[in-house]
């Protein structure tokens, strides 16, 4: 007799578990409060086109590669590439880094007087990608952890956070260490709080490539919703779980008994779930201002697809996000995709990503703050147009929002953690000692840690399930 298991949430953590589980044989059944999977990776149509929330770009794209490999490994049926039918498209650039006056692309120009430096550090940091992918997808409590984090650890010495390892590079131009630090807000905190290995990051995408699905990256849900359907997971949308017990999850609809439980909701989510929650953590990642917009025109012909403007004082809004306060000036991602271009639209779509305080507040364009970055992110890109003349309409996600899918303030990443529990001595870890029925994947252990590291922990979990109970 099969093993049930429930699943607690279809975001991409939760989507990819039950896909595996599933496809090795498992009784799944996955409760989602909302009305559509993904979680925040959520697609909306704004004045009629489609554009995505949630992550960006895909990076490390070996890490699906392994997925879809362990998937077809645990059972017969269709090849799991031939059912996700996921097509990625390689972006020319990482993207526009604008800081101080500079420009510069990444990778950097031959023509730039930064290209000398660049070409020696990438041509350093371009050589763990794999290394990287291994230890996203490596149990670490396995033998096998050890190569790669060896290979990591040897390249940066005992300069371990992203910040000390950068201190100690005086070859790189400070301008250039400063906007690869600022990749340290992909886990949403500092260059203090980070693994050095934030600093590879820059690099190694440079090397491989980003990448966007054609049709979006909500296709990236899509597509682990379609396997794990094809795997036989039962799927129960727009029910939310209300109480977690040992072996057992009450929804809003039902019961649903298990021999075990799977959450990748937020971690303090879970805990009130369970009936003990706990104190607020005081130090959290940041938060976000999202607006999807709808131009009624195109920008400039040599507008990039992904564009980043920096603070001039990135510390400040380092301080800024730690001490939940609005900054002077903030980090502004721009995706800006033309006709026809990714998505199936027959208009331009721009999405000015914010960098906020996990304040829990609501936003609006016509706040003094809001409207004063989105200004000044067209000003610094060169853009001489104003921000409201650009916009047919728009959509607004705030922290508030972001506050609705559990986390304190709506921090996109959770709790901020000292740099040594950011990598895979994270906590929580995925599996609980104390409740010994209960596993946690995606928001619960990697909060908005991208899909690599999402993807990766599902893997590294799935397989200790599928080992445990088999």
């Amino acid at each position: 007799m099969s093993r049930r298991v429930v699943v607690l949430g279809a975001g991409l953590g939760g989507l990819a578990t039950s896909a595996l589980l599933a496809k090795a044989g498992f009784d799944v059944t996955v409760v989602e409060k909302n009305d559509w999977v993904g979680g925040k990776s959520r697609r909306i149509s704004v004045a009629g086109q489609r554009i995505d929330t949630g992550p960006s770009l895909v990076t490390f794209p070996q890490v699906l590669e392994r997925f879809f490999d362990r998937y077809d490994s645990l059972g017969p049926g269709l090849p799991a590439r031939e059912i996700a039918d996921l097509h990625l498209e390689r972006l020319p650039e990482v993207g526009r880094y604008f800081y101080r006056g500079h420009v510069t692309d990444i990778p950097v120009a031959a023509d730039h007087p930064w290209a000398e430096a660049w070409s020696a550090f990438q041509d350093e940091h371009a050589t763990l990608g794999p290394v990287i992918t291994d230890l996203l997808t490596t149990d670490p409590l396995s033998a096998g952890v050890m190569a790669p984090a060896g290979k990591l650890v040897s390249s940066y010495g005992r300069h371990l956070s992203t910040q000390a390892y950068l201190d100690h590079r005086p070859d790189l131009p400070q301008e250039l260490r400063d906007i690869i630090a600022i990749h340290t807000l992909n886990a949403g905190v500092s260059p203090e709080q980070t693994l050095a290995l934030y600093a590879t990051m820059p690099a190694v995408m440079a090397d491989e490539g980003v990448f966007v699905p054609t049709g979006g990256v909500w296709e990236i849900a899509n597509s682990l919703h379609r396997l794990a359907e094809a795997a036989g997971a039962q799927f129960k949308l727009s029910e939310g779980a209300t109480a977690v017990s040992k072996k057992s999850v009450t929804t809003e609809h039902g019961h649903y008994d298990a021999d075990f439980v799977v959450s990748s909701l937020d971690a303090g989510v879970l805990e009130r779930l369970m009936g003990h929650p706990r104190p607020d953590p005081q130090n959290l990642s940041c938060s976000g201002v999202a607006v999807f917009a709808t131009l009624s025109e195109h920008l400039p012909a040599d507008t990039v697809t992904h564009s980043v403007v920096l603070p001039d004082e990135p510390d400040e809004l380092f301080d800024s996000v730690l001490n939940r306060r609005i900054p002077e000036q903030t980090m502004a991602f721009v995706n800006y995709y033309k006709t026809g271009h990714i998505y199936p639209n027959d208009k331009a779509t721009a999405a000015f990503l914010l960098t906020a305080p996990a304040n829990g507040e609501s936003a609006g364009v016509g706040d003094d703050w809001v409207s004063s970055e989105l200004q000044r992110s067209l000003d610094v890109m060169g853009i001489d147009a104003k921000w409201s003349d650009l916009v047919e309409d728009y959509t607004i996600l705030h922290p508030e929002y972001f506050e609705s899918f559990g986390a304190v303030g709506g921090a996109l990443y959770g709790a901020g953690r000292p740099w040594w529990q950011s990598g895979p001595f994270h906590s929580p870890g995925y599996h609980s000692l104390r409740h010994r029925w209960l596993w946690r994947v995606g928001a619960s252990v990697h909060p908005g840690g991208g899909i690599p590291a999402v993807l990766g922990g599902s893997l590294i979990a799935g397989n200790r399930m599928v080992a445990h109970y088999s």
